[in-house]
């Protein structure tokens, strides 16, 4: 009898580590490559001959950076709740090859311009869909496999995978579109292959499939509801009848309402369905719902952070300090890795230690470090010593992976087994839609910001390098989005805007060198940009700060074991 316990032991063990493996590398994956595209954009667009920040084009732009996230924000409860009912081993497979299948086909586009945009559009909904799959159940998958005493670390290693494949897709997509464009899609391809055969053959199912029947109106108001809201805040970036912004958009107002509607439906139809989608008895348990909120205000912190890095590095750090605006993407990348490294050390010590002393005080602790590397943020000069900017965004991951790891282990071993499938797929819901507003959220308060200050700015700074009043007026007046997505793309703003109108050849060779040179523009945007980094972190530091309230109220020793 002991020796075969002792055998069963060894077989859980190894059974434990194919579990963790095989899943961080899926959550690495499906996380990567929803920042991948971001740096790679540039190449992308070129590829396909179709120029992002033409009128009427921006919309592609933003489904490129918006839609991934979008689709995985609203299907994951749905293929969560799946898990639960047919095996969550079954679907998470099924996710893999969905991915695999994606990946492959995105790397084909026979298409250019608008259809090219189209291709790779459509596919990556796809490829997000299995991203869903596999996030839905991979930590339900690492839950049902690991005891109690060491469920922190396994939870732990396999979400700061998944962060810090966000920022490493920064760096990835700089290198493998250097090469070609179509590499940010291939290299998900022999890991997908492999991932998928090694998860068919080695994972099995170590909970019981609960059976029952799909909540077909609670599906379908969620992701009408959840789509209509996330489409509502994509549309409303959008430039409307000489706005800088959309929110006016009738189509946004009825977007945003009707998706509204469309979830407070869905919340009634959860409260009298037998069989809810969404489990809104798992919000009874304390420590499942403080640690969604306080999850949710962490994503909704972190989500925005590294397009604002992004564009404060390659709109104004960097050509400050003598990169070309085509060479930014890359090494924005490069030097936002202080804040991947922050994540790579604190997530999986933090979830070992969680299981020893429980998950409460380190998840305190990770707030705290993380609101306050936001003050720090705002403090810091536009042009910033280089060494101060890299301590304080790895602070800011340090602070997030000792949240991370902890937040995840006390949400998911507060649920019963039978249900832990619904509750990662929510923890997901709530961490993508968080990342997905944020993002609208931050780009609107930066937007706003400079529609405030920067028209003038940049009119008075055209006008005194000899640009005529009406033509300084014309660019001044163009949205204000226009420059920021220049910025991300690695374009010049300034050499952009006047090029289109051919106001450049009308000027001296002197002001033409001046307006399309390094300083020009990161000199103008720096004021406006500094007001709205201001506001946008002031608004990051306080949702910290309510992440650390709602942390102070879960059970002391959750995590461990021991939940009180």
């Amino acid at each position: 009898m002991a020796v075969a316990t002792a055998v069963q032991a060894e077989a859980d063990r190894r059974y434990q580590w194919v579990a963790l493996t095989n899943t961080t590398a899926a959550m690495f994956m499906s996380a990567l490559d929803g920042s991948i595209v971001l740096i790679a954009l540039p190449p992308i667009f070129r590829g396909i001959h179709l120029d992002p920040l033409a009128p009427g084009n921006i919309v592609y732009l933003l489904w490129m950076i918006m839609g991934y996230r979008l689709v995985q924000a609203v299907f994951v409860v749905s293929l969560g709740r799946l898990g639960d009912m047919y095996g969550r081993v079954r679907i998470y497979n099924a996710g893999f090859m969905v991915f695999t299948i994606a990946s492959v086909l995105l790397s084909f586009d026979p298409f250019v311009g608008t259809h090219g945009a189209d291709w790779l559009i459509g596919w990556r909904l796809l490829q997000a869909v299995g991203g869903a799959m596999l996030m839905a159940n991979s930590a339900a998958i690492l839950t049902d496999a690991f005891p109690p005493d060491r469920r922190g670390f396994a939870l732990g290693l396999n979400q700061v995978a998944a962060l810090a494949g966000m920022f490493i897709g920064l760096v990835a997509g700089g290198l493998l579109s250097a090469w070609d464009w179509r590499a940010v899609f291939w290299v998900n391809v022999p890991v997908g292959v492999f991932g998928t055969y090694w998860a068919y053959r080695r994972l099995r199912e170590t909970s019981r499939a609960t059976g029952g029947r799909i909540d077909w109106w609670g599906n379908v108001t969620f992701a009408l509801g959840l789509g209509g809201v996330l489409i509502g805040v994509t549309q409303g970036l959008q430039p409307y009848h000489g706005h800088a912004m959309g929110w006016s958009d009738p189509s946004v107002m009825v977007l945003l309402g009707g998706g509204a509607a469309m979830l407070a439906a869905f919340w009634v139809i959860e409260t009298r369905t037998a069989e809810p989608m969404f489990d809104l008895s798992l919000f009874r348990i304390r420590d499942f719902t403080v640690g969604n909120a306080a999850a949710l205000a962490v994503s909704v912190a972190r989500g925005g952070l590294q397009f604002i890095l992004i564009i404060w590095l390659q709109g104004i750090w960097l050509p400050l300090h003598g990169y070309d605006y085509a060479d930014t993407p890359l090494w924005a990348g490069i030097f936002l890795l202080p804040l991947t490294v922050g994540f790579l050390i604190s997530g999986p010590v933090s979830g070992h230690l969680s299981d020893r002393f429980g998950s409460r005080g380190l998840a305190i602790a990770g707030t705290t470090v993380f609101g306050a590397s936001f003050i720090g943020l705002i403090l810091l000069p536009v042009d910033f010593p280089y060494w101060a900017f890299a301590a304080l965004i790895a602070a800011n991951g340090i602070g997030s992976g000792m949240f991370a790891a902890p937040n995840s282990s006390s949400i998911m071993s507060s649920v019963p087994a039978e249900r832990r499938g619904a509750a990662s797929g929510m923890r997901a819901t709530f961490q993508n839609s968080g990342t997905a507003v944020s993002i609208g959220v931050f780009f609107s308060l930066m937007i706003a910001g400079l529609a405030g200050s920067l028209p003038h700015t940049l009119s008075a700074g055209l006008q005194a390098q000899g640009v005529s009043a009406h033509a300084a007026a014309q660019v001044a007046q163009l949205p204000p989005v226009s420059s920021l997505f220049a910025a991300v793309l690695g374009v010049n703003p300034v050499e952009h805007l006047l090029s289109a109108g051919g106001v450049l050849n009308t000027l001296t060779p002197s002001a033409t060198s001046t307006l399309t040179g390094r300083e020009f523009f990161p000199h103008l945007l720096s004021g406006p940009f500094h007001q709205g980094l201001i506001v946008v972190f002031g608004v990051a530091t306080g949702l910290a700060a309510l992440a650390t309230v709602l942390c102070l109220k879960r059970g002391k020793n959750v995590g461990d074991g021991r939940a009180t």
